[in-house]
């Protein structure tokens, strides 16, 4: 797993962008995250994998939002959460600690426009105790997402 975090850190490097790796104590969920990184949870991404018709997705949605699934359904068909086990052998990440990359997993991504209301995002790196900041802007240029209304 620290795997991810260096290929992570790789990537960002190779693409010149600017970021700042945060190590914490473990954290599972958006709130607890927020609250040891000094951040409000609005700046959390929340990049979960969901299975559907069509395959397995990464939807990025704000720390203190939920997945629209009626929305994300127009993309992609029915859809629901992928199980632990699904997320952790399609990602090699625990469930609450996938990162947003999910081109690194050779999977679309779904990204919630309130995602760019940020100056800067916060999310974890594959890990429940590291985690990144950096601008959306950069995030997207990298992972080259679908944009549009996908929580609620």
């Amino acid at each position: 797993m620290e795997q991810e975090v260096e290929t992570l850190k790789h990537l960002l490097d190779e693409k010149n962008i600017i970021y700042k790796i945060i190590t914490h104590e473990r954290v599972y969920t958006s709130e607890e995250a927020a609250k040891v990184r000094g951040v409000p949870l609005s700046s959390g991404v929340k990049a979960m994998l969901i299975k559907s018709e069509s395959g397995f997705f990464i939807v990025l949605v704000p720390g203190d939002k939920r997945i629209g699934f009626k929305k994300v359904e127009e993309k992609t068909g029915k859809a629901k959460l992928a199980s632990p086990e699904e997320v952790f052998r399609i990602t090699g990440c625990e469930v609450g600690s996938v990162h947003p990359f999910g081109n690194l997993f050779g999977l679309k991504v779904l990204m919630d426009r309130r995602v760019l209301d940020n100056e800067t995002v916060n999310f974890n790196a594959g890990l429940h105790e590291v985690s990144i900041n950096m601008s959306p802007k950069d995030m997207i240029k990298i992972i080259v997402p679908d944009i549009g209304d996908f929580s609620k």
